[in-house]
């Protein structure tokens, strides 16, 4: 993977021993990240058919020992524009402070302004409607993707697309920051843009201090060492995740952890299974992502599509906080 390494050459981090039990002790006291809870995990896959509430998913949150939820923005979940004054909101602040629970992000509909075909006029129309549900529930962090398919286009389309979503990112990101919100770009298999050259150039492309990566533990397994949907001569790295890691660290915004086994959940992104499940090296990734980690308030959990989330749910809570303590030693 020439292009990558040429782009930004960092050393792959050593490997070391990932914890293997779900059940440890709970970490003792210190400055460690708060955990969120990514509330998709109930109403996509599995659950569409019936999804939980969102009072519902909060609840079990807090049960389970999690400092706050990572709002999914497809209804039924909470949909900025279901949203007008500041009245309007009352529940969910009420909600959250009932429970005793943060909002760690914002992860907005936004299909039909897909940012790569999308006017600007249209698209930041979109972001502020997300900005201003942001900016009433105190919530810091606005997740994007690219929301188009992976496809392969004829050269002159490529382009212009790469350059309106670098644009369109660059002048929402611009936005957000005088909102007071960071914009995160999470990349998956399943959207356009999914290897590791593309990922680096689109940040170089938007080049705006307020536009950060979303580091996904289970996306980043099944794009460099499972190849998912790159299609043909797909970009591995030989490091795996830790490698992608040391790439993607002076532009980390947020993280997503979560395991994977390379699969795909109906052909279209990353499967997530439970901790330990998977093949995913979290230590070392951890450790490559360090000097950006310390800067982060929140690690998010994510189940997305798991069947079994509310039994490993709750087992994911003792085990990540037990990361935490480890990395931040």
């Amino acid at each position: 993977m020439e292009n990558v390494q040429a782009v930004h050459e960092r050393p792959t981090p050593s490997s070391s021993e990932v914890e293997t039990s779900l059940l440890g002790e709970a970490p003792s006291a210190g400055r460690t990240p708060k955990i969120s809870f990514g509330s998709w995990a109930f109403s996509f896959g599995p659950f569409s058919s019936s999804p939980w509430s969102f009072e519902r998913l909060c609840e079990y949150a807090a049960d389970a020992g999690y400092d706050g939820v990572e709002i999914n923005g497809f209804r039924p979940h909470p949909h900025y524009a279901d949203f007008g004054s500041s009245a309007s909101y009352a529940p969910l602040r009420s909600l959250a402070s009932r429970l005793g629970l943060g909002y760690s992000g914002y992860a907005p509909d936004f299909t039909d302004v897909p940012p790569a075909e999308a006017s600007e006029r249209a698209y930041l129309k979109a972001i502020e409607g997300a900005l201003s549900f942001c900016e009433n529930l105190d919530i810091p962090l606005l997740r994007v993707d690219s929301i188009s398919p992976p496809a392969t286009l004829p050269t002159n389309e490529y382009g212009v697309r790469f350059d309106r979503l670098a644009s369109n990112w660059r002048a929402a990101a611009d936005a957000c920051e005088k909102s007071g919100v960071g914009l995160v770009w999470e990349f998956e298999p399943g959207f356009w843009l999914n290897r590791p050259s593309e990922v680096l150039q689109m940040l170089d492309a938007v080049d705006h201090p307020n536009f950060k990566i979303l580091f996904d533990t289970s996306h980043a397994y099944t794009g460099v060492v499972a190849g998912g949907r790159q299609g043909d001569n797909p970009e591995l790295l030989s490091g795996g995740v830790a490698e992608y890691a040391s790439l993607i660290e002076p532009y980390l915004g947020h993280l997503h952890l979560i395991d994977s086994d390379g699969s795909l959940h109906d052909e279209e992104t990353s499967s997530h299974v439970p901790f330990g499940e998977g093949q995913v090296d979290f230590l070392p990734a951890l450790e490559a992502l360090k000097p950006s980690l310390n800067r982060l308030e929140w690690w998010t959990v994510d189940f997305c599509f798991c069947p079994t989330t509310e039994r490993d749910g709750r087992l994911a809570v003792p085990f990540v906080r037990g990361l935490a303590e480890r990395v931040s030693k």
